[in-house]
């Protein structure tokens, strides 16, 4: 799993229905049992690598944390090589990098599933996760609009695909150079018109926030961004989210956001803390939907 630009919509749905599941039950099934699986950092987690290595370790399965410099990988050996020999000792991979191309080629040459646990251009994981979270508000979220402010980033890619594959209407309120990916936009746009919902850009963030029930955001600086702090917080500075962003929505707006938050830069303490947060739940989202994702790859419930 690369991305979810790819993935039925049924599928997706099944994941979601597997996650709520495992959420409502103190004692989970053991389909990992007797396999293990190679968990792969190359950037700084706290959230990704604790919701695997918990949710893996719950389904039964022994996790493998691997950093990325004490790996061979780290010192030249080949993505090539490397999956072909990690395919021999493990039953699936999660990699945590830059590089969407690198996750590719792993992909590619490796003989089990491989998931992309964040890459520059794509998050899928945090995405399910950041669905199931509307869903759980919500319900059903085909029609509902979702709204993301600031970088078009990962995120917001994500955010864009899955909401698409379920029929919502996604905003994105970005500034000039920093819009997201336009084919990303016109993929995720085109899956969306086919199950009734759309996908479309804005610079306005209150245009963007207009009728959302959802309004996302994400930290301006990402990793790999260092050194245009001043900068991207000055372009930034007006899609804070605040509670005066948060009123400009529908009544009943949640906040969302993937962490780490900043407060007082993408979003306000008041908002992220407050009683329109649904920031905590999309967090421990990310251990349900990750294990229902490697139930659905490698067993079954």
């Amino acid at each position: 799993m690369l991305s979810l630009m790819h993935h039925p919509a049924d599928a997706i749905v099944d994941v979601l229905d597997l996650a709520d599941q495992l959420k409502a039950s103190p004692e989970w099934p053991t389909p990992l049992a007797g396999k293990s699986v190679a968990l792969i950092f190359e950037q700084p987690s706290t959230r990704t690598r604790v919701s695997f290595e918990v949710g893996i370790a719950r389904l039964g399965g022994h996790p493998v944390v691997l950093a990325g410099r004490d790996m061979q990988l780290g010192r030249g050996e080949t993505i090539e090589d490397t999956a072909k020999v990690l395919s021999r000792f493990v039953d699936a991979i999660v990699i945590r990098t830059v590089d969407h191309g690198k996750v590719m080629e792993l992909a590619e040459h490796a003989d089990v599933p491989v998931i992309n646990a964040l890459t520059h251009a794509h998050h899928p994981c945090q995405g399910l996760a950041d669905i199931m979270t509307i869903r759980e508000r919500f319900g059903d979220p085909a029609g509902i609009r979702a709204a993301y402010v600031g970088d078009g980033n990962n995120c917001c890619h994500s955010l864009m695909v899955v909401g698409a594959q379920l029929g919502m209407e996604v905003v994105a309120g970005c500034p000039a150079g920093y819009l997201p990916d336009p084919e990303v936009v016109a993929t995720a746009d085109a899956i969306a018109r086919e199950h009734g919902g759309f996908v479309r850009v804005v610079e306005d963030p209150r245009e963007a926030v207009a009728d959302a029930r959802a309004i996302y955001t994400d930290v301006w600086v990402s990793m790999g961004d260092e050194g245009q702090e001043g900068e991207r917080e000055r372009i930034f500075a007006p899609y804070q989210v605040n509670d005066a962003l948060m009123d400009a929505a529908a009544p009943d707006v949640i906040a969302l956001h993937p962490l780490p938050a900043h407060d007082g830069l993408e979003i306000t303490r008041s908002v992220y803390h407050g009683p329109r947060s649904a920031i905590w739940d999309e967090a421990e989202n990310r251990l349900y939907v990750q294990a229902a994702l490697l139930t659905h790859l490698l067993g079954e419930a």
